[in-house]
C-alpha cells in the first residue's frame, strides 16, 4: 500500500512559467535599466536562456548585460532582486492545496523533494502554503544530494518511516523525476509536460493533479494483485 507521496515543486506544485513571466513583466516596470529594450524582446530572451529554470540567474543576467549593453545595475543587483520578488508571482499548477489536503485526509504522508538553493526554494513553498501540508521537505542545497540521485528518495522515505515500495513521486521531469525515483524503488508518476518525451519507466501518467487519487488506487490494486498472480502462476 501507498503510505506516501512526494512531489518536485517546479512545473509539478508550482507553475513555474505562469509565475516566471508574472514577475518579468513586474521587474520590467521596475527596473529602467530595462526600458532600454522592449518587453516582449526581454521576457522572451529571458526565458530562453533560463531554460526551465535549469540555468541560474546570474548566468541570465550576465547574458542580458552584455547581449543587450544594458546598464543601470549590476548582475549582483538583478540577482538580489529575482531572489527578493520572485516569490510574490508564485502561482500554483492547478488545485495544488485541494488535492494535499485529500492526501491528509486519506492518512497519506507528503513530502517535497526539489533540486536549487533552500531560501529560494522555502520562500516559494511558503508563497503557495505548501509547506503546512508537508512531514518532510527536502532541498538539494541543503541535503548535498540532487535529484536523480536515488539516495534522496531514500532519504526522504527514511525521515517519513516508511519503505521506498510504499512511496510514490510525483514530477515532471523524465530523467530527475521518473526515472530517480524508479531507481530507487519508489513508484514513479509522470506530470505531463510540455517538451518531454513520454518516459519508458514511469509507472504511471496523468496530465493534472487531480487525477493523482485515482493513479494511486489503481496502483495500490495493481501491487496487490501481484502476489496473487505469481502465486497462481507457481501452481
Amino acid at each position: 500500500m501507498i503510505k506516501a507521496v512526494c512531489f518536485d515543486l517546479d512545473n509539478t506544485l508550482l507553475d513555474r512559467d505562469g509565475s516566471l513571466h508574472s514577475f518579468l513583466e513586474d521587474q520590467y516596470v521596475r527596473l529602467s535599466m530595462f526600458h532600454q529594450m522592449k518587453k516582449d524582446l526581454f521576457m522572451d530572451r529571458f526565458i530562453e536562456l533560463d531554460d526551465r529554470g535549469y540555468v541560474w540567474k546570474d548566468i541570465v543576467y550576465e547574458t542580458l548585460i552584455w547581449e543587450f549593453d544594458l546598464r543601470g545595475c549590476t548582475i549582483e543587483e538583478l540577482l538580489s532582486d529575482y531572489l527578493t520578488h520572485f516569490h510574490h508571482h508564485c502561482i500554483p499548477l492547478g488545485p495544488v492545496e485541494e488535492v494535499l489536503k485529500e492526501l491528509r485526509a486519506r492518512g497519506i504522508l507528503i513530502g517535497i523533494i526539489s533540486n536549487g538553493y533552500h531560501q529560494f526554494q522555502s520562500d516559494n513553498l511558503r508563497a503557495l502554503s505548501i509547506h503546512l501540508y508537508a512531514h518532510e521537505i527536502l532541498i538539494s542545497e541543503s541535503e548535498g544530494l540532487r535529484k536523480p540521485d536515488k539516495r534522496i528518495f531514500q532519504s526522504i522515505a527514511d525521515k517519513m518511516g516508511v519503505k521506498v515500495e510504499e512511496c510514490a513521486f510525483v514530477g515532471d521531469h523524465p530523467i530527475n523525476d521518473v526515472k530517480g525515483a524508479k531507481e530507487a524503488g519508489v513508484m514513479s508518476i509522470w506530470l505531463r509536460g510540455d517538451g518531454y518525451s513520454v518516459p519508458d519507466h514511469a509507472d504511471a501518467i496523468i496530465d493534472q493533479l487531480p487525477e493523482l487519487m485515482g493513479v494511486l488506487r489503481k496502483l495500490d490494486v495493481e501491487r496487490q494483485d501481484q502476489p496473487r498472480r505469481h502465486s497462481c502462476e507457481s501452481i
